[in-house]
């Protein structure tokens, strides 16, 4: 009952701004009222009407962000003094210069929310009922208190999970919605290729302490403070997507909560020969034994040392492991929205 009220506040129009700006209130109010939907169309009648694919289809679009292609030096630019940020692999050397074309990138982390509709309208979640390790990522919950709350970043079972995500929507809009490559992460992620090691409102991380007590006094009701979430990688928990300030391109979490997939195949010494215009990673996987695609974002899996949590850190998960996030990107040279 307290849900759909909030809901219905939603609807009306009662929910206020405070210290949010407007534009990035209205995405949030937006978000925030779809989200109502989808979770009252997922949890309360069991299935996923027409009406919610539509409108997350719809509020797919409009949170797409436009991104304005050109030239950066993609890697380790290294700090002030010439030393890298990223010390403890050179996965993220030596720079290259590269050109991208304009696209347009999710402005906030893909949700439990969103994935419970795609995951019912696509009649995919039975695929995992019987693997009792993986059925964390197919709930979804109306309780702000759960791990798997409705409005917080998703963790996906694998990488065909993030790709078939992207893929869903692009049959669904017409529009060519993917994974974002490498390149395109990190450019949005430095808010066009700004010299910055993080992707917060400064460049600079003020870390939300939030999950550094023990489980046991870990309190979701606590509001976020900081600019980040770089968490212990041990608990499942995390921050609803837009609780921290954007980077300056508009964009929400790419430094912290969760870690996030790309569609490049991983190969670490891929920038010593990566081509100068839109780098996409190797052909195939290096290891058809082991195929991995690149995750970025590693601050979303933990406080790293050694430059982990930077935007530079880099590095392949096998396309089979569980636990990452993602967003979306729309390859097409003009707004969609």
């Amino acid at each position: 009952m307290i849900f759909m009220i909030g809901c219905v506040k939603l609807c009306r129009g009662k929910l206020k701004p405070n210290a949010i700006a407007m534009r990035d209130f209205r995405t949030l109010l937006d978000h925030l009222r779809v989200s109502c939907l989808i979770a009252s169309s997922a949890l309360i009648s069991g299935c996923v009407e027409e009406s919610a694919v539509s409108h997350l289809v719809e509020l797919a679009i409009d949170n797409q962000v436009f991104v304005q292609g050109g030239e950066f030096a993609l890697g380790d630019v290294g700090k002030p003094d010439g030393t890298p940020y990223v010390t403890l692999t050179d996965h993220s050397r030596p720079v290259v210069n590269v050109r991208i074309d304009s696209y347009s990138i999710s402005r906030f982390e893909t949700t439990w929310g969103e994935m419970a509709v795609y995951y019912e309208d696509l009649e995919r979640a039975h695929l995992y009922a019987d693997q009792f390790s993986l059925k964390k990522y197919l709930m979804v919950s109306d309780d702000p208190l759960s791990p798997n709350y409705y409005r917080k970043p998703a963790r996906v079972p694998n990488y065909g999970e993030a790709e078939g995500y992207c893929a869903w929507l692009a049959e669904r809009t017409g529009l060519p919605f993917a994974l974002p490559t490498e390149a395109q992460w990190e450019y949005a992620a430095r808010s066009r290729g700004r010299a910055v090691p993080y992707a917060t409102d400064t460049g600079d991380v003020e870390r939300d302490p939030y999950l550094r007590r023990p489980k046991e006094y870990v309190d979701p009701s606590i509001p976020p403070s900081g600019n980040t979430l770089m968490h212990s990688s041990l608990k499942f928990e995390r921050r609803p997507v837009g609780s921290y300030p954007p980077n300056p391109l508009g964009l929400y979490d790419m430094t912290g909560n969760v870690a996030e997939w790309t569609q490049d195949w991983f190969q670490g010494d891929y920038y010593r020969n990566a081509p100068k215009e839109n780098p996409k990673g190797p052909d195939g996987p290096l290891d058809t034994d082991n195929p991995e695609k690149t995750v970025r974002d590693w601050a979303g899996r933990g406080e790293h040392i050694g430059g982990g949590g930077t935007v530079f850190a880099r590095s392949g998960q096998h396309i089979d492991s569980s636990g990452n996030g993602f967003r979306c990107v729309v390859n097409h040279s003009e707004p969609v929205n």
